[in-house]
């Protein structure tokens, strides 16, 4: 499995020159049946990663461009009036996809941002007293600006919570950048050939779900959401979904390690990652809120004893 790995891997770098530490964290994130949230300050690659990675593999795709006025039955679909039938037919959005691309997700209003939480907890969509299952693999790839930037619109715990990982790109080295120049990334996107069959990522999947997770593990990632929620700096703590997210992503780094077990730093690695955006701090710190929550997730690593 890892050359399948290694195939997906090379061709995303082929056209994202970003930090190669977030080409491996979405991986994880598609094999651990997860979805994604990249934010950054625009230009440093967001939407290139996401579409790298849709492209890479042989499945279907869709992008949402979210937009202020952009009304939850443009990303699930809508009934429409057959005349000849007289009868309505169900129109599928554009979340009717394998993968998803849902660009600065924070643009949308939080009605419309809403009408994702079930298709990304249940991978189901209702409409009209229906439920529609979304197709295997299922996963969404959000970018967004950062809070503070205008015309966004924060997205609530919940909708975090959703997420397995929040991503972070930064700029890139001054090398990596003169690269870019030379590359043209975005034509580059468009002609990306996938690398790895539908059928290869479902079996990455399963892999993933059938790695060990030794009951010393399990208890340290215990151990870490309780201490979240007993922190005196924190209002909101690890929930037990979060707890799952991080074995869940411990497990999909395993696989990309060779491995059918968990170490413990398969967890640490992990854990910023996983756990940071679904952190609130009591105190209002606003765009330092993820710092924050970074800082006290390190006073935790360092106090939790992880298993030898």
């Amino acid at each position: 499995m890892l050359d399948v790995i290694d195939r997906l891997r090379a061709n995303i770098a082929g056209v994202f020159l970003g930090d190669p530490a977030a080409v491996d964290r979405v991986i994880a994130c598609l094999l651990a049946r997860g979805h994604v949230l990249i934010e950054d300050v625009p230009g440093v690659g967001k939407t290139i990663l996401a579409t790298a990675l849709a492209r890479s593999v042989d499945c279907s795709f869709n992008r949402i461009q979210l937009t202020p006025d952009l009304l939850p039955g443009d990303v699930l679909g809508v009934s429409i009036y057959n005349r000849q039938t007289e009868r309505f037919e169900f129109k599928p959005g554009p979340i009717f996809a394998n993968i998803v691309l849902a660009d600065e997700i924070n643009r949308a209003s939080p009605k419309t941002q809403s009408a994702l939480l079930e298709a990304m907890n249940e991978a189901t969509v209702s409409s009209d007293g229906v439920i529609r299952r979304l197709e295997p693999p299922f996963m969404v790839v959000a970018t967004q600006n950062p809070a503070d930037f205008e015309g966004a619109y924060p997205l609530p715990e919940s909708q975090l919570d959703r997420f397995l990982m929040r991503l972070g790109l930064g700029y890139p080295t001054p090398e990596r950048e003169a690269e870019v120049l030379d590359l043209r990334p975005a034509g580059a996107v468009q002609d990306l050939a996938p690398a790895i069959s539908r059928q290869e990522v479902l079996a990455l999947q399963d892999a993933t779900d059938a790695v060990r997770l030794d009951p010393s593990l399990a208890e340290y990632i215990v151990s870490f959401a309780r201490a979240t929620r007993e922190h005196e700096e924190l209002r909101i703590g690890l929930s037990p979904r979060g707890a799952l997210a991080l074995a869940q992503a411990a497990r999909a780094t395993a696989v990309m390690d060779g491995r059918d077990y968990c170490i413990p730093e398969d967890i640490t690695s992990n854990v910023r990652s996983v756990c940071a955006h679904r952190l609130l701090p009591s105190a209002p710190v606003g765009a330092g809120r993820y710092a924050a929550a970074d800082r006290v997730i390190e006073d935790i690593l360092e106090c939790v004893e992880a298993p030898g």
